[in-house]
């Protein structure tokens, strides 16, 4: 997503206006709920709780924004101001879901659990939960493009989910998989089957337009965890799960900020996904105070590169690099890098960089790259046979299919343990794509394994957790 699309540009105008009636408003002076305890928030926290106050009666773009704005407020603190001032907030108060998901964001632990009044997860008539939260449905509908063009994207999510459902010898739902096609209209006719067919809960659907045509009905009889990231938050009771590229971007902009990176050259291919990283990045790391010098697109080839790098490297400085490209070019762009005096940089890139890879004689120039990747290919997962053993016996868990199988794994982890992560103060899960956490919002939250380049093979990063 550019940051000059007409969404991002009429969410920031938005936000500008918020900002502009905020100050208007005098926000200096704070209303407090009654019974609450004194307590001096700071100013950026003060302004976003004026903001997370209507947030609630807004709708559509006005509610977007609004939660731009509150974000972008929250990021201006330190970490020690942020958690000290959400654990100040009375229970109830609606900025504390946002000020959650913020620590989290960062690896902070919450102060107590997300308040739940809007987003409430029931389990229905599901037996009582074993002693470390296994809670599954009764019966499950999982809806998948199972034909169409999106099919062979759905093949991998598929066998991971039954791998991880078949490795389970504990009580298992019924399951019944639904064609959606990869169409909003396919969805919507799967979710109403699955629904007349007596499901008590709904996995999928995969693509975004597919979310959000679900997720726009006026009410869901079934609660549903979607295999992706819809425009607007998930409705009461339902969740999302995804492997956004912009959270990848936001994980990277944090990494670097917790080695206090201030000035970043962005490098980024010209395909949805890296464009889409390349902008979230951009926009989380300057509202943690950082600064992007330049982006750079990186095309076919990385001709010409190199004075545009040198350039940006005399404009005050660049003291990290986060590269949004797929291994072939970031190899060519590599010792660019280092011509240009960037070669000592911190350097953090997305999980794309694997892409093109495993010929350690080549991606020796890789060395020294961090990059987000799945916890099951680096450090293997208990509830699964190696990674290299299950690319042996299965198409669908080899190459870059390997992370949608980690994923559909994942997603039956969910079904099963949704309602210990929203009931539970950092109740989280170790997945095979990372720590798995949900907010108070529904959304699933993800803490990658972070992985580098050493001798040109991929390897765990033992100190890039917080």
């Amino acid at each position: 997503m550019d940051l000059r699309s007409p969404r991002r540009a009429s969410r920031i105008a938005a936000w500008l206006l918020l900002a502009v009636a905020l100050l208007g408003a005098g926000c200096a002076t704070v209303r407090t709920t009654p019974g609450e305890r004194p307590h001096a928030y700071a100013p950026a926290f003060a302004q976003a709780r004026e903001l997370a106050r209507n947030d609630a009666a807004l709708a559509g773009q006005a509610r977007a924004a609004n939660a731009d704005a509150i974000e972008r407020l929250l990021a201006q603190l330190d970490d020690a101001t942020l958690a000290r001032d959400a654990a100040a907030l009375p229970v109830g108060d609606p900025l504390y879901n946002f000020a959650g998901r913020a620590l989290l964001r960062r690896g902070l632990p919450l102060p107590r659990p997300f308040d739940r009044s809007a987003w409430r997860f029931d389990a229905g008539a599901r037996p009582p939960a074993e002693r470390d939260g296994y809670r599954p449905p009764l019966k499950l509908a999982v809806l998948l493009p199972l034909s169409g063009s999106r099919a062979a994207a759905a093949a991998p999510v598929r066998d991971g989910f039954l791998t991880g459902y078949y490795g389970e010898a504990r009580r298992r739902p019924q399951v019944k998989f639904y064609d959606t096609a990869g169409t909003p209209a396919g969805a919507l006719a799967a979710y109403a089957q699955a629904v007349a067919d007596g499901n008590d809960f709904v996995l999928g659907p995969l693509g975004r337009e597919e979310v959000d045509a679900v997720f726009g009905q006026a009410g869901l009889p079934v609660p549903v965890l979607a295999l992706n990231r819809g425009s607007t938050a998930p409705p009461a009771g339902s969740a999302s799960f995804s492997l956004s590229p912009e959270d990848e971007g936001i994980a990277a902009a944090e990494y670097l900020v917790d080695r206090n990176a201030r000035r970043v050259l962005v490098l980024a291919g010209n395909d949805d996904a890296m464009k889409r990283s390349a902008a979230a990045f951009a926009e989380a790391f300057g509202e943690r105070g950082g600064s992007v010098v330049a982006r750079l697109e990186v095309g076919e080839t990385v001709e010409g590169l190199l004075p545009r790098v040198q350039a940006a490297q005399a404009q005050g400085g660049v003291d990290a690099v986060f590269l949004a490209l797929k291994g072939a070019r970031a190899r060519e762009a590599a010792p660019l890098l280092a011509q240009a005096g960037l070669g000592g940089a911190l350097r953090v890139a997305t999980s794309q960089l694997t892409s093109g890879t495993g010929k350690p004689e080549q991606d020796r120039l890789l060395d020294g790259i961090a990059f987000p990747t799945e916890t099951w290919s680096v450090r293997g997962l208990p509830a699964l046979p190696p990674a290299e053993d299950v690319a042996a016996r299965l198409r669908t868990a080899r190459g870059p299919a390997a992370r949608l199988f980690a994923f559909g794994h994942d997603a039956w982890l969910l079904t099963a343990y949704l309602e210990k992560l929203a009931l539970q103060a950092d109740a989280a899960i170790a997945g095979a794509t990372g720590t798995l956490r949900v907010d108070g919002f529904g959304n699933v939250l993800r803490t990658p394994t972070w992985s580098t380049f050493r001798g040109g093979q991929p390897v765990p990063l033992a100190d890039a957790a917080r």
